[in-house]
């Protein structure tokens, strides 16, 4: 992959302001190549159609990864095939401005066939389980499809239903229990917090892994945003609307430096925080909570915003592709599964031990694909993941923490590399990123696959 990156921080900022008001996108001036191919059953003339590539799963890995596939030259109509059931695709990390008032959720969803390039085939069915030693995936309606490459990014399976009582709260519409992490109920969040002028207002975040482990504060910090210019909370007794955040973890964040911030920003706000809480049942107007030492934790509400549990999807976490926790085996640098050299994976359903953002798909697809193209040819893999990835946290209506870093939580900031900037001091020009730059560049470059994160557009 090349990468279009200006060489000065001057360079930086007129490119990216250039590209986003003018709309314009990169020229593609894909490098191509030839790969022996065997000759294989017409796919849509077959009950059990063979791809070279499949790509399980039409997120946001998903569609990187196929479109920058397809961008190589190095494919034929139809020799890269997608698996998904889902019609619609949604800006996930939208969410939580739509929960803050800020977006409507309907500009953020796209239909799955209009963003799928012609060339590339669509199955819009269920994957029923995966046998990598045969090569191939087993559909819900008992089709199978054969592969010579696997690429496995399904997502993540939000389980609603491991909080007890979460599911009846959410789905009535009188009640004051809302989250941000679903189409259907992303709008409920800020009619609650409208709605709320005295009370307490109770905000949680599960132990064990969630799509964007900063996304459950975006919510708290928006929400007490909007009632402290309304007069109703702040620090001190005398606020109307008492906020706390209860978190299965034991900091505010996993990430030392950012975590350090945000608990001095907790304190500031008089926000309570209460620390390895893992949300186990509502109840009417209580929340219930598992304690570390097995015992159990009750706390009453007037508005409850509930990050629900979320997981690996059954067929992988029960098939022969996982680890231990139920994700996709992959070694955490190359992205190659650990045992079966030509299955692949990213993005929420891999093991790899980074945050599960979109930001982190933008550097994890280029090292798959690069790896995976060299495996093809008989080659050693040679590109390596960090474990990049980024967390735009929404501290207040016009301000963003931009938390950018790699494994072992050590930050890797972009605009620090390029222009000295203290990252971890929320700003309003990475409010406009969050808010106005990243949907955009979303839908306009990256599920084309022509976006790279930090690294630019890919010609």
């Amino acid at each position: 992959m090349k990468y279009s990156k200006p060489a000065t921080q001057a360079g930086v900022a007129k490119h990216l302001l250039k590209r986003f008001c003018a709309g314009n996108t990169a020229n593609v001036h894909a490098h191509k190549r030839c790969f022996a191919t065997e000759a294989r059953i017409d796919p849509l003339q077959s009950s059990s159609p063979s791809y070279r590539i499949v790509v399980i799963g039409g997120g946001t890995a998903g569609l990187s990864t196929s479109h920058q596939l397809l961008r190589t030259g190095q494919f034929a109509k139809h020799d890269i095939a997608i698996i998904d059931p889902s019609t619609t695709h949604d800006y996930q990390p939208g969410w939580t401005l739509v929960g803050g008032g800020l977006k409507k959720k309907e500009e953020l969803r796209a239909r799955l066939d209009g963003l799928v390039d012609p060339k590339i085939k669509l199955h819009q069915e269920a994957v029923a389980s995966i046998n990598p030693e045969q090569n191939t995936v087993n559909l819900s309606s008992g089709r199978k499809v054969q592969y010579d490459q696997l690429v496995v990014a399904p997502g993540i399976s939000i389980n609603y239903d491991h909080i007890a009582g979460l599911p009846e709260a959410l789905a009535d519409p009188d009640s004051m229990v809302s989250t941000i992490y679903g189409y259907d109920t992303c709008d409920k969040v800020f009619k609650t917090i409208s709605k709320l002028r005295k009370g307490s207002a109770l905000f949680t975040q599960p132990a064990g892994p969630i799509k964007c482990a900063g996304a459950p504060q975006k919510a708290m910090w928006l929400a007490q945003h909007h009632w402290s210019k309304a007069g109703l909370a702040g620090p001190g007794s005398s606020s109307d609307i008492d906020v706390t955040y209860a978190t299965g973890l034991p900091a505010m964040f996993g990430v030392p430096k950012y975590s350090e911030r945000l608990e001095a920003l907790r304190q500031e706000r008089g926000v309570n925080g209460l620390f390895q809480h893992d949300l186990s049942a509502v109840e009417g107007n209580k929340a219930i909570f598992n304690l570390p030492d097995g015992k159990k934790a009750t706390k009453e509400f007037d508005l409850l915003h509930v990050v629900p549990k979320m997981g690996p999807h059954a067929f992988i976490a029960q098939g022969p592709l996982a680890d231990k926790a139920g994700f996709v085996d992959v070694d955490q640098h190359s992205l190659q599964h650990t045992k079966y050299p030509n299955v692949w994976s990213l993005g929420d359903a891999s093991s790899l031990p980074t945050s599960k953002t979109a930001a982190a798909v933008t550097s994890q697809a280029p090292v798959l694909i690069s790896n995976m193209l060299a495996s093809m040819e008989g080659k050693t893999p040679q590109a390596s993941y960090d474990g990049y990835t980024s967390c735009p946290l929404t501290t207040e209506y016009g301000k963003v923490m931009l938390a950018e870093f790699k494994y072992g939580g050590q930050p890797k900031e972009t605009f620090a590399k390029w222009f000295g900037i203290d990252q971890g001091i929320p700003r309003r020009a990475f409010y406009h990123l969050k808010k106005d730059f990243f949907p955009w560049i979303y839908y306009k470059a990256m599920v084309k696959g022509q976006w790279a994160g930090p690294n630019g557009y890919i010609r």
